[in-house]
């Protein structure tokens, strides 16, 4: 392909993009195909010689685009939404195109320098503190791919950390802590790193809208101290999947710095966090404790963030104790600007050396929205969820399991007497609600009870959307709570 046909190609492409996003509304929200599909309809092996273009691409239309399930459909409510723009979607387009790893200042200067400006950019804009600045060269950001690969990120700096602090620990005796509703990361860190996670019991405060409390930490902290176990960093988490829940950062954070200093606190605020942006939140979210207390901080903007995937942002208070942990530097990446430490290299700050310029459309998105426009587009999804939230408490058939968090409701169809089994009931209806093609909602339990989640996310959903997706759950709950108890007086 020469630059013409690219050209040429590179039209067709945008159009295709274009019309994906137009008939959205006309699409399924779950894609329609069976497992094993793609094999079927591809050849076993690489072509000999080369295809023409156009049925190249005539192929991701009629065998690829099928097997999509459209996340950033208006009636995508599972999971979290991935908000995606065009302007991000440029944005993957301009840095694809310059193929460039980036791993350090002189690699590509704009690389390195527009992270950096983008993720203090950022960083103001939630109200971090400038302890999390780059510009103040102590703590600073970086864009990982996701929040497990910060959270992994943080698990491997805050163990150099405490190993450093105690050179006689063993590895066998590192505990990381998480909660039982902390993300399933917490565990795959444990897992690639062969270190022990211990998941302190939130379940029950997650009911009532909050996570870990102090009271909690202490218990456990002085529980495995005393057992010769080595607790080093807890993962803290403002906005859980499960349930949306609020881990108490202020306490457990001001109890782990007074009293347990080496212990290192990572706040995973993936959902959440962007929420930050707007100032009447920031109390509930948590935002002084995180800027007082936390050691890493992440927040990703692919999911509440309008940027496409993936765009993590990470904030460490320590820049050093990241690059003590991860700096390598053979010969051949040495550079004299990194030797001077006039420059960031952000290879020391994530687990890869190479790294994609995932900044450039982080910049584009930005500046298109403004912090007016991201705030605005933030405040409309917890507006919307407040709609759906509303009619789970006038309803006489279903009830939440846990307080709405901004725009996440967790809920369940009540059983219509005592012989229905709540959990069975709630399995059913939720199969049911995966039947349908016209909507996502994806399920959770929390505390052993079954539920199901709403989550809004997606950049077109409309009021209209809600009361749409509402009328199809409620008749859906009505359907399958009637025809289970038929079953259950048989």
């Amino acid at each position: 392909m020469d630059i013409e046909q690219f050209r040429k190609a590179g039209y067709d492409a945008v159009d295709r993009i274009c019309d994906y996003y137009a008939s959205l509304r006309e699409k399924s929200v779950i894609a329609q195909v069976e497992p094993g599909y793609l094999r079927k309809a591809l050849p076993d092996k690489v072509p000999e010689t080369g295809e023409k273009w156009p049925a190249i691409v005539e192929d991701y239309s009629k065998l690829i685009l099928p097997g999509i399930t459209p996340w950033q459909h208006p009636n995508f409510f599972g999971y979290f939404p991935t908000a995606c723009t065009f302007e991000g979607i440029i944005g993957d387009m301009l840095s694809s195109s310059l193929s460039n790893p980036g791993f350090n200042w002189l690699a590509s200067p704009a690389c390195t320098e527009l992270e950096s400006v983008v993720l203090d950019w950022s960083a103001k804009m939630f109200g971090l503190d400038k302890a999390f600045w780059n510009e103040n060269e102590t703590g600073g950001g970086v864009i990982q791919t996701t929040a497990s690969d910060s959270a992994l990120t943080a698990v491997v700096a805050a163990r150099s950390h405490y190993l450093a602090l105690h050179p006689g620990a063993s590895l066998e005796s590192l505990v990381i802590y998480a909660t039982t509703q902390t993300h399933s990361f917490a565990k795959k860190a444990g897992l690639i790193l062969g270190l022990k996670v211990r998941a302190l019991q939130v379940d029950e405060n997650a009911r009532k809208g909050y996570g870990l409390d102090a009271t909690t930490l202490r218990t456990a902290i002085e529980e495995d101290r005393a057992a010769g176990r080595a607790p080093f960093i807890l993962i803290a988490t403002v906005g859980t999947t499960t349930s949306g829940a609020i881990d108490r950062v202020d306490e457990v954070g001001k109890l782990l710095k007074q009293e347990y200093p080496d212990i290192w606190l990572h706040v995973d605020c993936a959902w959440l966090g962007a929420a930050l942006v707007c100032p009447e939140h920031r109390e509930r979210l948590g935002l002084s404790g995180l800027n007082d207390w936390a050691d890493s901080i992440c927040i990703n903007f692919h999911k509440w963030g309008l940027v496409n995937f993936d765009c993590s942002g990470m904030w460490v208070r320590s820049r050093a104790r990241l690059i003590d942990a991860l700096d390598i530097t053979p010969e051949y990446l040495r550079t004299k600007h990194g030797d001077a430490g006039t420059v960031i290299d952000f290879r020391n700050w994530h687990l890869s050396l190479g790294r994609r310029f995932r900044s450039l459309k982080l910049w584009f998105v930005l500046r298109s929205y403004g912090v007016a426009g991201f705030q605005e587009y933030i405040r409309r999804c917890i507006s919307l969820n407040d709609v759906f939230a509303t009619h789970i408490s006038e309803s006489e058939i279903f009830e939440h399991v846990a307080p709405p968090s901004f725009a996440l409701t967790i809920f369940r169809l009540k059983p219509a007497d005592l012989k229905q089994d709540a959990n069975a009931l709630n399995r059913a209806f939720h199969e049911e609600l995966m039947k349908r093609s016209d909507m996502y909602l994806t399920q959770s339990e929390l505390g052993g009870v079954f539920c199901v989640r709403f989550a809004v996310g997606a950049a077109r959903t409309t009021q209209e959307d809600i009361e749409k997706a509402w009328e199809v759950v409620e008749n859906t709950g009505e359907r399958v709570r009637t025809e289970l108890g038929r079953e259950a007086v048989v």
